[in-house]
C-alpha cells in the first residue's frame, strides 16, 4: 500500500486523479439513468434499449476520434468543449423525458435516438486523458505501473457505484434525474481535470503528425487485441452467469457472481501494482491472459452458484492486470503526443469486445452445454496469449 500512496503524493496527481474520478463517475450513472428515463418517456422497454444502444455504439466507435482531438490540441481546447456539448445534450435528454411517462412513443424513439447518438458522438476520453497525464506524473515505469493498476481499480468501483447512486436517485426523483446528475458530474470533473498544471504532451509540427501514424499501429497490435480477448471474455461471462444461476434455480445469485469477478479484479489489479516485475510487459501479458482463460474454462466446471462465484473471483483476478498491462504496452508504443489515442485504442478494443462477446453468447446459449459455452468464451483470451507470445518470439528471431 505504501506504493499507492506514494503515486497520491506525487505533486498534482491527487487533484488531477480525484477530477478525472469525479468526471468518470458520469460513465457509472449514465447508462441506467439514460435507459431509465427513456423508458420513462416512451413506455417502452425497446425504444429505451434502442437508445441506450445507440449512444454506447456511437461513444465506442468514436473514441479514438476524440482522443485525437485531445492530443492534437490539449484538454483545454479540446476535452471542455466536448463536455460542455455532451452535458448539454444529457440535459435536454433529461428535460424531454421529464414527466412523460407513455407519451408520444413515436416522436419519443426520433427524439431519444438522435439525442443519443449526439450524445455519444461528443462523450469526453477523460479515462485515456488521465492516463496520459499519469504518464507524464509517473516518468518512472515502475510507478506509472501502479498508478494504471490504480486507476482500473478506481474506474472499476465507479461503474459498480454508479447504477447504486442512481438506484439512490431514483428513489426519491424521477429517472431524468440521473440524466442531469451525469450531465453536472462529466462538466465539473472535466473542467477540473482540464485545469490540472499537469503539463500535457500535444502534437506540433508536420513532421511529428507524419511520423506518429508509422509507429502507432505496429506497437498497438497486442494490447488492443489482448485487450478486446478480455472485453470478448468479460461480455460472454455476464450473459453465462444468468443462464447458469437461472438453470440452478438462483436467479439473485447472478449479482453476487459478478461482484465476486469485480472483487477479484479489484484485489487482482492492487496486488499486480504493487509488484516491481523484472519480465517484458508483452511476454507478461501474454502470461496472464492465458491464466484468464483457463480459469474461464474451469468456471465451466462449477457444479453450483458457490463454486462459479469463486470461479468467477478467481478469473477477476487477471482481469485488471492484462488492461493494466494493455495500457502499459499502448503508452510504451505510442508518441508522447499520441499517448491519449493509443489508450483510447485499448479502451474500445474492450467495449466493443464486452459487445461482441454478449452477443455471441446470447447467440450460443440454448444451442450448446453452458460447459462448453463457458470454454468458447475462454477462447478469446488463450488465442490472444499464444497470437502475443508467437509475436514476441518473432520480434526477438528478427
Amino acid at each position: 500500500m505504501h506504493s499507492y500512496a506514494a503515486v497520491l503524493r506525487t505533486p498534482h496527481a491527487l487533484s488531477t486523479f480525484g477530477a478525472a474520478l469525479l468526471g468518470r463517475l458520469s460513465y457509472g450513472t449514465v447508462s441506467l439513468s439514460l435507459a431509465l428515463a427513456a423508458k420513462n418517456a416512451s413506455g417502452s422497454l425497446a425504444v429505451a434499449g434502442t437508445a441506450l444502444a445507440l449512444f454506447g455504439a456511437t461513444s465506442v466507435v468514436l473514441s479514438p476520434v476524440r482522443a485525437a482531438l485531445v492530443d492534437r490540441y490539449g484538454p483545454r481546447r479540446a476535452l471542455v468543449p466536448m463536455a460542455v456539448l455532451y452535458a448539454a445534450l444529457l440535459t435536454v435528454f433529461a428535460l424531454v423525458t421529464r414527466d412523460h411517462p407513455g407519451a408520444g412513443a413515436v416522436t419519443s424513439t426520433v427524439t431519444l435516438g438522435a439525442l443519443a447518438v449526439c450524445a455519444g458522438a461528443c462523450t469526453p476520453p477523460l479515462g485515456p486523458t488521465m492516463r496520459t497525464l499519469w504518464s507524464q506524473l509517473m516518468p518512472d515505469r515502475r510507478m506509472l505501473q501502479r498508478a494504471y493498476s490504480l486507476d482500473g481499480v478506481a474506474e472499476e468501483l465507479l461503474l459498480v457505484a454508479g447504477p447504486l447512486l442512481v438506484g439512490v436517485l431514483v428513489a426519491y426523483a424521477e429517472p431524468a434525474a440521473g440524466v442531469a446528475v451525469s450531465a453536472a458530474l462529466v462538466l465539473v470533473g472535466t473542467v477540473a481535470l482540464a485545469l490540472s498544471p499537469v503539463p500535457f504532451p500535444v502534437r506540433r509540427g508536420s513532421a511529428r503528425r507524419e511520423r506518429t501514424p508509422r509507429t502507432r499501429p505496429r506497437g498497438l497490435g497486442q494490447p488492443v487485441l489482448a485487450a478486446a480477448g478480455v472485453g470478448l471474455c468479460l461480455g460472454g461471462l455476464d450473459l453465462l452467469a444468468i443462464a447458469f444461476t437461472e438453470e440452478q434455480h438462483r436467479p439473485g445469485a447472478v449479482a453476487w457472481i459478478l461482484a465476486a469477478l469485480s472483487a477479484g479484479s479489484a484485489v487482482g489489479g492492487l496486488a499486480y501494482g504493487a509488484v516491481s516485475w523484472r519480465s517484458a510487459a508483452r511476454p507478461r501479458l501474454a502470461l496472464i491472459c492465458a491464466a484468464l482463460g483457463a480459469a474461464l474454462a474451469a468456471a465451466g466446471l462449477a457444479p453450483n452458484v458457490y463454486a462459479l462465484g469463486a470461479a468467477a473471483a478467481v478469473a477477476g483476478l487477471f482481469v485488471a492486470p492484462a488492461l493494466t498491462t494493455a495500457y502499459l504496452i499502448a503508452d510504451e508504443s505510442a508518441a508522447p503526443d499520441a499517448r491519449t489515442q493509443a489508450g483510447a485504442w485499448v479502451n474500445t478494443a474492450v467495449n466493443a469486445g464486452s459487445s461482441g462477446g454478449t452477443a455471441l453468447v446470447g447467440v450460443l446459449v440454448g444451442r450448446l452445454p453452458l460447459s462448453l459455452c463457458f470454454v468458447l468464451v475462454a477462447a478469446p483470451a488463450l488465442v490472444c496469449a499464444a497470437v502475443t507470445l508467437h509475436g514476441e518470439n518473432h520480434r526477438k528471431r528478427h
